[in-house]
């Protein structure tokens, strides 16, 4: 399909909304996210993507676990959506397909189609940021497990205390040991003031410019995530498998650690084939992946069954 399709990818601090037509996706507008009450936060999502005229779909990317059959947030972070119709709502409105679905996940469509020549037979993404997000896609098609849930791979338990059993049910989110808890935006802060730093940029930055604290800093960081990447390896044998989201600024400092952690940890003969790269699309991979999404789901079910 080489029609105009509308991608949005929200986010608790900024919503960003962008057109794609074939493979280009324009400038991207952002504005901050109105989560003052759900009505609020609906009128300002409507109004930017009427902004960007007539479109054949909208493809939504939202940082919450989706109901993929009806396009609803079951659970829903930083934003007032958990529980919203969301597909169905801004569907009438726009009267347009919409289609919505996981941030993490639509990153990972991007990444995918990056080479529309050479989409990986199975790409798994790894998001580092405020949080540890993943997507699963199989021959350009995004795995959703049985209900739209999958793939949560920053809750996967990499560092749990099991003396007497397992931990009891979590007080809050990410649990202990999670990957999320021991590799976000937040471990890299605490392991950044460990060696001396301010916050996670500092020591980022005092790694690019060689400091060995700061290298070894986003090392351990780099490392802890090489855990969960090796965890993918044994269980889904991916020929790409990639790391985004704001820490993955740091490059090869973190790229290099992970990937020596994840080949030192996986099976004799499990991930053979698998390459391991940074996200090549930055803070755009949300709103192109969700694009991607609504032009893939209009071309393969066609517009009259969607609207139907």
């Amino acid at each position: 399909m080489s029609g105009r399709i509308i991608g949005v990818d929200v986010g608790g601090t900024k919503i960003a909304v962008a057109t794609l037509t074939g493979e280009e996706l324009s400038e991207p507008v952002v504005e901050p996210t109105d989560v003052s009450d759900t009505d609020a936060f609906l009128e300002q999502l409507a109004r930017m993507i009427e902004a960007q005229g007539e479109a054949h779909a909208v493809g939504i990317a939202v940082p919450s676990v989706v109901d993929w059959s009806t396009g609803t947030a079951r659970f829903s972070v930083n934003i007032p959506l958990a529980g919203v119709p969301l597909r169905d709502v801004l569907g009438k409105r726009l009267d347009v397909p919409v289609f919505v679905d996981n941030d993490a996940t639509c990153a990972a469509l991007a990444e995918a189609w990056s080479e529309p020549d050479a989409v990986p037979k199975v790409l798994v993404m790894f998001t580092i940021g405020t949080g540890v997000g993943g997507g699963i896609v199989l021959d350009g098609r995004i795995f959703r497990g049985a209900t739209g849930a999958a793939a949560e791979l920053g809750h996967q338990i990499v560092a749990a205390q099991l003396a007497g059993g397992a931990p009891p049910k979590p007080e809050e989110w990410p649990q202990r040991g999670s990957l999320e808890e021991q590799a976000d935006g937040d471990a890299m802060s605490v392991l950044a003031r460990e060696h001396g730093f301010e916050d996670g940029k500092e020591a980022v930055s005092a790694a690019q410019e060689g400091d060995p604290k700061g290298v070894e800093a986003v090392r351990d960081l780099g490392e802890r995530v090489g855990v969960g990447i090796a965890n993918a390896m044994h269980h889904l044998d991916p020929d790409m498998v990639v790391i985004g989201g704001g820490v993955s600024a740091a490059g090869d400092l973190l790229l290099k650690p992970a990937e020596e952690a994840a080949r030192r940890l996986t099976l004799t003969g499990v991930g053979t084939r698998s390459h391991i790269r940074l996200a090549r699309y930055g803070n755009n991979a949300g709103v192109r992946g969700a694009a991607l999404l609504a032009r893939t789901e209009v071309s393969e079910r066609g517009e009259e069954r969607i609207s139907a």
